[in-house]
């Protein structure tokens, strides 16, 4: 970073309002107001300095007497506090390149990467990348779910706990949630390693596991997840997987009374009216739910 002496002097209010204009255009006003924010958090630390003197005189005192020049700690810590945030600007500047991208509860986001790929991220969802390497390494991090429409070129790998999704130039979604991973391929071929097995998926192949067992999946024929129409999906899915999606579309939060979560859904519901939702859910597998407050609870009908 260049003037820093003009720096120090502007931290200590010794500069004029027509230096403190020449600064800010010569220097980055976004990084000067984080060295001033920095800065200004960093507290000297408290100094007995007749206490260190007198013990100094006790550690030497069979020395000769030298002559003691008085410290300015204000200068010193200010200067060490340029320095410091100088160094930490320095750091993010050149090393930490991490873009990231996240939804929250009820929203989807698009993205397009730098090599004008497209991502839209589902719900509850994160996705990051150094961008500094991506011209030679196209490489992302995905926690929640996310559909991509990737440009041909070099490699491109999406990292999930569960699994890495590899392909050159094709379209297809990721989802990683708690106790489910599951990759669809609707177009090119995508490869999925997971437990240190690579599986090649082309066209209309899902790699699907749930609970850690690897699920035999019937084929589709659709040319994109249907949430990105606003409407979640299920083939043979349990029914806690299913709460969890509601959950995250509607911002509510679901419960159960005597109901085996792990009995099977086929079906969708829309993201777009809550009752309607709740009742494509609940009907088809012969329950009723009721509203307490913020709370819905799901039980068997007849059961009140």
């Amino acid at each position: 970073m260049k003037n820093e002496k003009e720096i120090l002097k502007w931290l200590n209010n010794e500069l004029s309002s027509q230096e403190i204009e020449d600064l800010k255009q010569s220097e980055d006003l976004q990084t000067l107001e984080k060295i001033a924010h920095y800065a200004s958090q960093l507290e000297a630390p408290k100094v007995d300095a007749h206490a260190a003197l007198e013990a100094f005189k006790a550690r030497n005192h069979s020395k000769k007497k030298t002559k003691v020049r008085t410290l300015n700690f204000k200068t010193f810590y200010r200067v060490a506090a340029v320095l410091a945030v100088m160094l930490t600007s320095a750091y993010f500047m050149f090393f930490n390149n991490i873009t990231s991208f996240e939804t929250q509860i009820a929203q989807t986001k698009s993205v397009t990467l730098p090599d004008n790929s497209e991502v839209i991220l589902n719900s509850a969802s994160k996705l990051s990348f150094n961008e500094k390497k991506w011209a030679d390494k196209r490489a992302l991090t995905l926690e929640g779910e996310a559909f991509f429409k990737v440009q041909k070129g070099q490699t491109f790998s999406v990292n999930t706990t569960a699994g890495v999704v590899t392909v050159l130039g094709t379209q297809f979604n990721v989802k990683e949630r708690k106790n489910y991973f599951e990759v669809n391929c609707y177009e090119g071929l995508v490869s999925v390693t997971y437990n240190n097995e690579t599986i090649k998926l082309p066209p209309g192949k899902t790699f699907r596991v749930i609970n850690g067992i690897i699920e035999n999946v019937e084929d589709f024929n659709v040319q994109n997840p249907s949430w990105i129409q606003q409407e979640s999906s299920f083939n043979k899915i349990p029914l806690d997987q299913v709460i969890a999606e509601l959950e995250r579309q509607y911002d509510i939060k679901i419960k159960v009374e005597g109901v085996d979560t792990s009995k099977l859904f086929t079906g969708s519901f829309t993201h777009t009216d809550k009752e309607i939702a709740l009742q494509a859910v609940t009907i088809p597998l012969k329950l009723s739910y009721k509203i307490q407050g913020k709370t819905i609870i799901f039980y068997n009908y007849g059961v009140k």
